[in-house]
């Protein structure tokens, strides 16, 4: 596509629509491997929906999705989910699977609450019912709508929250939900406090698979990060940049994870829609990065000339070095 091809409003918009585009990556087939083995074959091998059980006390098992922040696992997880071939609804009265965000205050029963709305369930008094009615309700729920996977993401607020005993609450609630002829598969998705806090009881290192999801890396992924910012420059008009060393710089400011690289890469071609530009430049990617981080010239990583010597801390940018 020529640059020419789209004006100024129109580069907005095409930036927009990339904004819900979702890439696949060899993770996906990577939670895909997981999932076929949480469920139950046919004759031919192929997934049924409904959890397959481990042992004959009839226990199902579960994958923690264990990533940091801003590194796209729910953005992976609900992807695998929503197209899965197994877990599919036939009709609108069956739900495969139940996907739910910890709410606030990340306690049993709101958390067993929201599962219920999340499922279709009518409304409940919060006050007239106890966790261990409320997971009866689910259960029966689950049964009735065929439901055999529960995804609970930011699950490390559940555990990192409260009481030791709050937090075995919440896992014999989800052990509960995972034994038994209507077992459902669980699914935790968080940063990595969720498996150093709830390893801690051995029934979940037994019961869950982890899935670590691996850095990105300037070196490995740089054919592919390029291949990114071709494609969405191309989607919006512009030319990509031309700068040798941009993937290292972007794979650094994004702190090594997936899903930062691309909102790093959109909030550059917005700040280059908002310019009307031709061609994205690192300067675009200086001043939108800039923006999100509030530092300043010497400690932005696209500005810098010794960037590699940036410490990015999660609470606040460390400068090390002269610019």
């Amino acid at each position: 596509m020529n640059a020419a091809d789209l004006n100024f409003n129109a580069k907005l918009a095409a930036v927009d629509r990339l904004q819900d585009k979702y890439l696949a990556t060899p993770r996906d087939a990577q939670l895909r491997s997981y999932l076929d083995r949480l469920l139950q074959r046919d004759d031919q091998g192929n997934p049924l929906p409904k959890a397959r059980l481990f042992n004959k006390a009839g226990d199902a098992r579960g994958i923690a999705v264990v990533e940091p922040a801003g590194g796209g696992k729910t953005s992976l997880v609900l992807h695998g989910l929503k197209t899965h071939p197994a877990l599919q609804p036939r009709d609108a009265a069956h739900q495969p699977w139940v996907g739910v965000r910890v709410p606030s205050p990340p306690t049993a029963k709101n958390l067993g609450l929201e599962i219920l709305k999340a499922s279709g369930y009518p409304a409940v008094s919060r006050r007239s019912v106890t966790e261990y009615d409320i997971t009866q309700k689910v259960r029966d729920h689950f049964k009735l709508r065929g439901t055999a996977v529960l995804w609970i993401d930011e699950a490390h607020d559940l555990f990192g929250a409260g009481s030791q005993h709050k937090v075995d609450v919440s896992l014999k609630i989800l052990r509960n939900l995972m034994q038994g002829e209507d077992a459902v598969s669980v699914v935790l998705s968080g940063i990595e406090s969720l498996w150093q806090i709830a390893s801690c009881d051995a029934q979940v290192t037994r019961r869950y698979w982890r899935l670590p999801l691996a850095e990105v890396s300037p070196h490995s992924d740089r054919k592919a990060l390029l291949k990114v910012i071709a494609n969405f420059c191309d989607a919006a008009g512009m030319r990509p940049p031309v700068d040798a060393d941009l993937v290292d710089r972007l794979v650094h400011a994004s702190r090594n994870r997936f899903g930062r690289c691309i909102e790093n890469i959109l909030a550059a071609l917005e700040a280059a829609a908002s310019d009307d530009a031709d061609e994205l430049m690192i300067n675009h990617f200086a001043e939108s990065w800039g923006m999100q981080e509030g530092c300043g010239m010497g400690q932005n990583v696209f500005l810098a000339r010794h960037w590699a010597k940036i410490d990015l801390g999660e609470a606040q940018l460390n400068w090390e070095g002269a610019p």
